[in-house]
């Protein structure tokens, strides 16, 4: 009798053994499904003698960040500026709503710059808030500002608490998957905003967002998308359908930012998407070398002047700027600086148009591309 005691007590501990055994299994696999992959920014989180001699640009992105540490998010369930001027519809709520993703990005990035926990909280406080309250329109236009949220989530999955991790998670894989059936669902060859700069922000957000969470068949999807977006979009010589549309390089800049990020997500996992051939035979590589002699100067552009959208006379006459007149080279200069991170033969046209990147991008990116 003692013996069969013995035997039921040894088969109990064997079953919670194997029981324990399974929920850390489980547990660690949701861990690990919900902690971001990318790595977009490059750079290690900085040592004391860095921080202590970080550059200007760092500095003063940390004393922003600082000034908004003990805010509360204000969500919003729908932002919409696409196709609105100022104080029209929600458009400046949104604008004001908008800054919040930002914020979310610096304070992940001072965060990694400086160790201090308050910027993390904040980072949490405020995906938790925006991740729970806001409904996908999947207007690209919409929402090409939620760049910043993936990458605040990128920056800091590892250290944020389960929940918010979780949240994020599903929100992301909600948002890509929902773009990629949108698209999908189209006939082809695509057409209208679905070949212009609608697509390269929607291939952003695909992108950034499917390598974040690490998902392979929405990764192939986003590769899938963007060799045929530079296909429909850019021609052999590299000018875009956004300039034959618009005849605007405000358009033909807004359009190539967001694929340079797009490959800059994908160089995060080597692949090489500035080099990425269409059928085509264009690469987004073409695209910004057609550009790069307006951004230096040695051919210039008046904007807009043949535009076919009624928008853009609309905010021409609303004396909006950059809507007529001659195109500013140094509206390019965030895309340029992008772009010497993928190659560093963009690096000289960066410089030129302005001494130093975007705060983000000195702390995200502090280094040329190898």
């Amino acid at each position: 009798m003692a013996l069969k005691v013995r035997e039921v007590n040894q088969a109990g501990r064997r079953w919670r053994v194997r029981a324990t055994l399974a929920v850390l299994a489980a547990s660690a696999f949701a861990n690990h499904a919900a902690q971001a992959a990318m790595n977009f920014c490059a750079a290690p989180a900085m040592q004391t003698s860095e921080r202590t001699n970080a550059d200007p640009g760092v500095k003063a992105l940390v004393k922003m960040v600082q000034s908004h540490v003990n805010e509360q998010p204000k969500p919003l369930a729908k932002l919409h500026t696409e196709g609105t001027l100022p104080h029209e519809g929600i458009y400046d709520e949104s604008v004001e709503a908008e800054k919040e993703l930002g914020l979310m990005r610096d304070a992940a990035l001072a965060w990694r710059a400086t160790g201090d926990e308050r910027y993390l909280r904040l980072v949490d406080r405020f995906l938790l808030a925006w991740v729970t309250t806001y409904q996908p329109s999947f207007n690209p236009i919409d929402e090409t500002n939620f760049e910043s949220l993936i990458l605040a989530y990128d920056l800091t999955a590892s250290a944020l608490p389960v929940k918010t991790r979780n949240a994020t998670n599903a929100f992301i894989t909600k948002m890509v998957s929902g773009y990629i059936t949108d698209i999908d669902k189209q006939k082809r060859p695509l057409q209208g905003t679905y070949r212009n700069n609608w697509q390269s922000h929607r291939i952003k957000l695909v992108s950034m967002g499917a390598f974040t969470i690490d998902d392979r068949k929405l990764i192939n999807a986003a590769q899938r998308l963007f060799v045929e977006h530079v296909g429909d979009n850019i021609a052999p010589d590299g000018s875009t359908v956004d300039f034959a549309e618009r005849d605007a390089l405000h358009y033909v800049t807004y359009d190539l930012q967001p694929l340079v990020t797009a490959a800059l997500a994908a160089r995060r996992h080597n692949r090489n998407w500035l080099a990425e051939r269409a059928a085509s035979g264009a690469t987004l590589a073409d695209a910004l070398n057609w550009l790069t002699p307006y951004a230096l100067g040695t051919k210039t552009h008046d904007e807009f002047v043949h535009s076919s959208v009624a928008f853009d006379a609309k905010r021409r006459e609303a004396g909006l700027p950059g809507y007529s007149g001659e195109w500013d080279p140094k509206n390019s200069a965030e895309l340029f600086y992008l772009a010497a991170r993928l190659d560093g033969r963009y690096a000289p046209v960066a410089l030129r148009l302005a001494p130093t990147p975007p705060a983000w991008l000195a702390v995200c990116l502090p280094l040329a591309a190898r």
